[in-house]
């Protein structure tokens, strides 16, 4: 239930973008990275992103670049398209498939831990990147402004506001105790008009009377 919640009000948000203006993200995000798992990686791990739905992610790329050295250790070639709510997760491979729920796609995203980064692109452009952990002198930093924070095995990095993008991984990024793979944080600091915020409600009503939900 509160899953379903989530998409809904993740589903009306996107659908609101033109009523919130300069604050919407033109292109795709990284939204979450869980890099860390306790014990094994192995298909636990996840990258999600965050687009406009509907919209092709062929031709894209995610790529790990170590922090030390700057190589790019891992290219990972996507595919599909974002789905309705706009939340794409990407689910570490192990065996052939995942444990990661909502997964929309599957392949070795089991990134190193910090500090290093994870850079979106397609063949040409970054698209975007968030770089995580303490950097050094000698490090690579790959990201975007200043670093997100190094999470501890079993908590993920997480944008705070998947609509926004200031360029600064230190300032959109926060720490979430329990991942979150397919659900946006729909509550997220987007200044909605009051006409908007009317809307959603009726909507999220009608929701509610349809599919003979008692509360949300």
């Amino acid at each position: 239930m509160k899953k379903w919640i989530g998409k809904c009000n993740a589903m009306l948000l996107t659908g609101s973008l033109g009523l919130i203006g300069s604050t919407a993200v033109a292109s795709p995000v990284i939204s979450e990275l869980f890099y860390d798992a306790p014990g094994s990686d192995a298909g636990l791990v996840f990258v999600e992103l965050f687009g406009t739905p509907g919209d092709s992610l062929d031709g894209l790329l995610l790529e790990g670049v170590n922090g030390s050295g700057g190589t790019v250790y891992k290219s990972i070639n996507l595919g599909g398209v974002f789905p309705f709510d706009g939340v794409f997760v990407v689910g570490d491979e192990s065996g052939g498939s995942t444990q990661v729920a909502d997964a929309d796609f599957i392949a070795d995203v089991d990134f190193q831990n910090s500090p290093d980064s994870v850079v979106l692109r397609d063949a040409a452009t970054v698209l975007d990147a968030v770089a995580y952990g303490s950097f050094g002198a000698g490090d690579v930093f790959a990201g975007e402004g200043t670093a997100a924070p190094a999470a501890p095995a079993g908590a993920s990095i997480a944008r705070f506001n998947p609509w926004i993008d200031t360029g600064d991984n230190g300032a959109d990024f926060v720490l979430l105790d329990t991942p979150t793979p397919g659900v946006v944080p729909a509550a997220s600091a987007v200044p909605l008009p009051a006409s908007a915020v009317l809307f959603v409600s009726g909507f999220l009503s009608l929701l509610v009377s349809s599919r003979g939900l008692t509360s949300i």
